[in-house]
């Protein structure tokens, strides 16, 4: 993303990192919202329940994906066990790339619907921003659910599961998802096409996405 600002494409990089800080945070505050709807208010007591960037923006998580391309944002703290319903984890971990997957729907049409009407020029800024929201949302939408390490798929990856199984998925999880997935994000780094995967399901997914 920092080749960018080198190769002089200043506009294009100010639209990126916004739709980045505004899907982060939409995501984020999706998580916050379902816990609160569940009857969980550790995300609002902890001030998560805005759609504030500052609220849930990390600094060094935002400088990552400036510099390197992979970042995060600040974890929604949420307990499973003051909600009201049993499948409360899952429901909260999903929320997050549902509430991507939901922007991706919205750009994704409002783009449509300017190409069929003339709404605006697609080419615009308006366009340019529509089209890197589907495509950044998708992304972190199907990113978010691998079931592994501090990602929101593990929370429902758990829940899937058999109680045995489930069980000692935690327990591995716990021990060492997380290297895990550091050790991907090192290599996905240096180059080595580990999460491929990912935006070719994004890709394929997008032409589905219309309702128009």
């Amino acid at each position: 993303m920092i080749t960018l600002l080198f190769n002089g494409q200043v506009g294009l990089f100010v639209l990126l990192l916004g739709a980045i800080i505004f899907s982060l945070t939409l995501h984020e505050f999706g998580h916050a919202f379902s816990a609160k709807l569940l009857g969980d208010r550790t995300a609002e007591q902890a001030g998560r329940l805005t759609l504030n960037p500052i609220s849930h923006i990390d600094p060094l998580g935002l400088l990552m994906v400036v510099m390197v391309g992979f970042g995060w944002a600040k974890p929604v703290p949420f307990n499973p066990s003051r909600a009201n319903v049993p499948w409360a984890g899952a429901f909260i971990g999903a929320a997050g790339p549902f509430m991507n997957l939901l922007i991706a729907i919205v750009s994704v049409n409002l783009y449509v619907w300017a190409a069929e009407t003339g709404a605006f020029d697609l080419e615009s800024g308006l366009g340019v921003a529509l089209i890197l929201l589907a495509q950044i949302n998708l992304l972190l939408m199907i990113f978010n659910l691998i079931p592994l390490g501090p990602l929101d798929g593990h929370y429902v990856m758990s829940w899937l599961l058999p109680r045995n199984l489930s069980y000692r998925y935690d327990r591995f999880n716990a021990q060492y998802g997380a290297m895990i997935f550091l050790v991907l994000i090192a290599l996905s780094i240096l180059g080595f096409p580990i999460f491929r995967f990912v935006t070719s399901l994004a890709g394929s997914i997008l032409p589905y996405l219309t309702f128009m």
